[in-house]
């Protein structure tokens, strides 16, 4: 009998708990819903868009001259993009300074250059001096006699093999073949060159850092008071064409190259320029009477035009459904 009574209350209780039980859940659901118990679902907090940077995209130019091509490497997956006509070559000129100072340094190893040599690699550089770069290149074991059986010398034999450089060859004007100057390259093998001294194959583990860092501090500007005989201000180009939200994320490294050469009456200028996510490349023929600021205006159209997102375009966030209970 006891247990029979025990077992009505014990039933009775598990009733009344049901009861009580289920409005309170069914309070909590569908508190604050209205009709149609239909609930709102907190959307997650939006990512923040990735940094801006430069990526593969149509580049409009209006270009009067003989060559115009660029490259663009994006250093995170190797890929290279560009001009249709980004293995066409051209000359190095100043631009192949920062290979000469690199492929001398990566020799000496965990060795100092004596004082003269550093200080001659550094104005190189920065200066684009022409003596200071060749002190550095017979340093490295540069010559300007004539190579033998049209192949280029040394320093740019290790160039092209240290990083991987399919277009590169040696320049062919008549009286020039030595010259580090007239070595004609692409803008393809121009990007791969400035990947290749960013991922410290060019330097070595010890000076990498340091050529990147000289290269970060290039100086003076286009005008005639920078522009000397023997060096000359490099700072521009494809730095005037990235917005601060690029230039703001660390040093953007660079290394131009300019000259008018009198066999052809033309302006010769390279723009090189290379960050931890990118190596971009523009190279250039035109009359001299276009004068170096067209050049340079060039390469700053071609860099502004790569940037994503471009400045001022909305990012769109996407936004999560409204969920149902």
């Amino acid at each position: 009998m006891r247990s029979r009574v025990a077992m009505v209350f014990a039933v009775t209780a598990l009733l009344l708990g049901g009861v009580m039980l289920v409005p309170a859940a069914y309070a909590r659901l569908s508190a604050g819903t209205g009709d149609g118990a239909v609930a709102s679902v907190a959307a997650p907090t939006p990512q923040p868009p990735p940094p801006p940077t430069l990526a593969p995209a149509k580049v409009s130019v209006n270009f009067k001259g003989e060559y115009f091509s660029w490259a663009l490497m994006d250093r995170e997956t190797g890929k290279v993009s560009g001009s249709k006509n980004m293995a066409a070559t051209s000359s190095t000129e100043s631009m192949l300074k920062a290979w000469i100072v690199a492929d001398y340094l990566r020799q000496l190893g965990d060795k100092e250059p004596t004082a003269a040599l550093k200080k001659a690699s550094s104005l190189a550089i920065r200066d684009s001096d022409d003596d200071a770069t060749n002190a550095v290149y017979r340093a490295a074991g540069g010559s300007y006699a004539v190579p033998a059986g049209g192949q280029p010398g040394p320093v740019v034999k290790r160039a092209i093999k240290i990083c991987g450089l399919t277009d590169t060859k040696r320049g062919s004007v008549p009286g020039y073949e030595g010259w580090w100057s007239f070595t004609q390259m692409s803008p393809r093998d121009a990007v791969r060159l400035g990947d290749c001294i960013a991922d410290g194959k060019a330097a070595g583990p010890k000076w990498t850092k340091w050529v990147l860092s000289e290269m970060s501090k290039v100086r003076g500007s286009t005008a005639a008071k920078d522009q000397q005989d023997r060096s000359g201000g490099g700072r521009w180009g494809i730095i005037d064409g990235l917005p601060e939200s690029i230039t703001s994320q660390g040093p953007v490294s660079m290394k131009n190259g300019w000259t008018v050469l009198g066999y052809d009456s033309n302006w010769h200028v390279n723009c090189l320029a290379v960050t931890e996510r990118w190596s971009l490349a523009v190279m250039l023929r035109y009359p001299h009477t276009q004068g170096l600021d067209y050049g340079a205006d060039v390469c700053a159209s071609v860099a502004a035009q790569l940037v994503t997102p471009q400045p001022g375009a909305a990012v769109k966030v996407p936004q999560q459904p409204i969920g149902k209970l």
